[in-house]
């Protein structure tokens, strides 16, 4: 089959691997119709190298046929049409029946100490062949695929597999009150949706990027922009958020720029000498000391209001980051975080994907289909914010 192999920093390439087949009982094997390129793919294509091996299978957002199913799978049967979480869970775990899948014991990789599994995502989460493919095979597929009705474009249901949980997840991670008032600092796919849900939850929602086709798309979906592109500092962006707000901030913010944030000049340095390190010496480095580049996270602390709730929903990969503990404790914050529980989110989700006036407009988000022969293309507008793009789909 085709696939979407990594072969070093900003390389990736279109090749032929092995079609993948059923290996557990708990296997399923999918065939992808549709997969989108994920801002946590960029960390791999940028900063998270040394974790990565040549020629793993990159992708975690896809949505598919079902193939093949192995005999302990009864959930789901050969021609059902699934859209695939990107964390790999059991279901049964004490973690599971929390409903905390991204923790789930079944899959965790302890060799690292990180959480469950995921599709496409280094030895830090397993290196599980990933969906940027022709074909996929399921772990956990007793469990995790999730059944979405025939008909409608792929669009419709594609990001249930990570953009819609996620973005849910973090709007209720940011514990909005009534009636109030939420940041959403970063208008990617993620933070796009965020705004989007909150506001049909009937938030005010101020949006904050750099990028104008960016701020452009929040606006149509009825959110309030704030432009924080030159001339304008990180320090103005605050300030023109307090006038909005009586000079108190927004009850929350929404973090979703996550290690790769501008203005942060020193950790970029040190992310770019990373990236070109050898694998054996780089690793270490990020796993015990790497530093990511704080400039977003430092702002949602700045402009929530006291009291307030900050939502990380941005990727940070770091273990010595320095955090304002002074402000954070002074304020009085919360600040919560982690990645998407997807399979927590789908019953409140799923009503609004099948909806057909699509009240979440996610018919709005994607502005490029490419055939997967096309995936560097894609990924390299992805990474540039070229020619408009804000979410990059791609077809096998």
């Amino acid at each position: 089959m085709k696939a979407i192999t990594w072969r070093g920093r900003r390389d990736v390439r279109v090749e032929t691997v092995p079609d993948p087949v059923i290996k557990e009982p708990t296997d399923a094997v999918v065939r992808i119709t549709s997969t989108a390129i994920c801002g946590s793919d960029l960390h791999l294509y940028e900063v998270l190298g040394p974790f990565m091996t040549e020629g793993d299978i990159m992708g975690h957002e896809p949505i598919g046929v079902v193939e093949e199913v192995g005999a302990d799978v009864d959930h789901v049967r050969p021609g059902d049409r699934v859209v695939i979480p990107f964390c790999i869970s059991c279901g049964h775990c004490a973690m599971c029946a929390m409903k905390l899948y991204a923790q789930c014991e079944t899959t965790q990789v302890r060799e690292y100490g990180t959480g469950a599994a995921m599709f496409g995502y280094t030895r830090l989460y397993g290196q599980v062949p990933g969906a940027q493919a022709e074909y996929l095979r399921v772990p956990q597929a007793q469990f995790g695929p999730i059944k979405v009705p025939e008909g409608p474009p792929d669009e419709r249901f594609l990001y249930l597999s990570d953009v819609l949980p996620t973005a849910w997840q973090a709007v209720a991670f940011a514990d909005i009150p009534e009636g109030g008032s939420v940041t959403v600092l970063g208008l990617g796919p993620i933070g796009q949706m965020c705004g989007r849900i909150a506001r049909h939850l009937g938030r005010r929602v101020i949006g904050v990027d750099l990028v104008p086709e960016r701020l452009a798309m929040a606006r149509r979906h009825g959110v309030e922009v704030v432009d924080a592109g030159p001339p304008h500092t990180p320090h103005d962006v605050v300030e023109m958020i307090r006038d909005k707000t009586q000079g108190r901030g927004t009850d929350s913010v929404i973090e979703a720029v996550g290690m790769e944030a501008h203005g942060s000049p020193v950790a970029k340095i040190a992310h770019t000498l990373t990236g070109w390190m050898p694998d054996r010496a780089a690793a270490p480095l990020m796993t015990r000391v790497g530093l990511d580049r704080l400039a977003a996270l430092h702002q949602a602390v700045e402009i929530v209001r006291r009291g307030g709730t900050v939502s990380v929903v941005g990727v940070y990969g770091g273990m010595t980051d320095p955090m304002p503990m002074l402000q954070m404790f002074d304020k009085g914050l919360t600040l919560r975080m982690g990645q998407a529980h997807v399979k927590r989110w789908i019953d409140d989700l799923m009503p609004l994907v099948t909806d057909e006036s699509d009240p979440l407009g996610v018919m709005d988000l994607a502005t490029h289909h490419l055939p997967l022969e096309e995936a560097r293309t894609g990924y390299e507008i992805f990474q540039k914010k070229l020619d408009g793009a804000v979410k990059v789909v791609l077809h096998p």
